[in-house]
């Protein structure tokens, strides 16, 4: 089984700085098994019959205080490296779009020929639990016009939020039609426990669907349900795939955070199970080609 894998993580915790990175892991409990150094090498060995052919590397957050540049810096000099096969062949680097001085940064990011988008981690929610950022970014006026920015230096954005933030998701698309947004982890259906949290979720994301300029990647499913199995991941997958189309949605391995709760391989198996009766050109649009479209690689 062959794919391009849209979301994947690197880090070295001996050489660069990850102040996120805790034994109790935030919203995915227990994150020792995380704690380790995980490059090109880590991966390959980690994908068994998975063929990884191209890879698509978002930011970790590094430094104290953050240098999303080192870390660009420093996965440019992998990717260049031929005993890494190439790897990743894309960067969505990291910015702070809520700094007055952030075009520079931009500026500079593009320079390293890998960088093709941005994120920055939006996620804001009553439950300290799930909360990452403690501030509304959307709703904020300098944050929303540097936003614009990426129109201009030619980059996507990938958009980590709640269902919650998904109404002002929407506004921000609407305003920036010319940017590419890439919904991350099926849009983090955090309260899917209760009827009116489904709700928000699923209504949510079939508002982003109208939006042209956003696709979605099916990934990060087990970081809000540890004891997955195929079948109470299926209901998520298949609603997104009725509201983006086939061909605004990707499957990601979302390694290695998802790596505490499958093995790589298992997870790659469990996608193709659920999409299992498309045809091949769905299939290789979903596993493949879309990733490949959208990362521009």
């Amino acid at each position: 089984m062959k794919v391009v894998d849209p979301h994947v993580h690197f880090w070295n915790i001996e050489t660069h700085v990850y102040p996120w990175m805790k034994p109790e892991g935030h919203l995915v409990g227990d994150a020792s098994a995380m704690l380790r150094n995980y490059e090109v090498a880590q991966l390959l060995a980690e994908a068994g019959e998975i063929e990884v052919d191209k890879v698509v590397h978002i930011e970790a957050n590094h430094g104290n205080p953050p240098d999303p540049l080192e870390e660009s810096r420093w996965l440019q000099a992998l990717a260049d490296d031929p005993l890494r096969h190439g790897l990743p062949n894309a960067l969505v680097a990291g910015a702070d779009l809520s700094l007055a001085g952030c075009e520079a940064q931009l500026a500079a990011q593009v320079e390293y020929r890998n960088v093709r988008g941005i994120r920055q981690i939006l996620n804001v929610h009553s439950d300290p639990a799930y909360d990452y950022v403690g501030r509304h970014f959307m709703q904020e006026p300098r944050w929303r016009e540097n936003f614009k920015l990426l129109e201009k230096y030619g980059l996507s954005f990938d958009l980590q939020i709640y269902p919650s933030q998904m109404p002002a998701a929407v506004e921000l698309a609407r305003d920036n039609p010319g940017v590419q947004l890439i919904v991350n982890h099926t849009g983090m259906f955090v309260d899917r426990g209760s009827v009116a949290g489904y709700r928000r979720w699923r209504d949510g994301m079939r508002a982003l669907a109208q939006c042209g300029n956003v696709a979605v990647k099916i990934s990060g499913m087990a970081m809000l349900d540890h004891a997955w199995t195929i079948e109470s991941l299926r209901p998520y997958a298949l609603e997104t795939l009725d509201a983006f189309g086939i061909e605004r949605c990707m499957f990601a391995s979302n390694f290695p955070v998802d790596s505490l709760f499958s093995s790589y391989q298992t997870l790659w198996q469990a996608y193709a199970a659920i999409v299992a009766d498309l045809d091949q050109d769905e299939k290789d649009r979903l596993f493949r080609h879309n990733a490949e479209h959208f990362y521009r690689i």
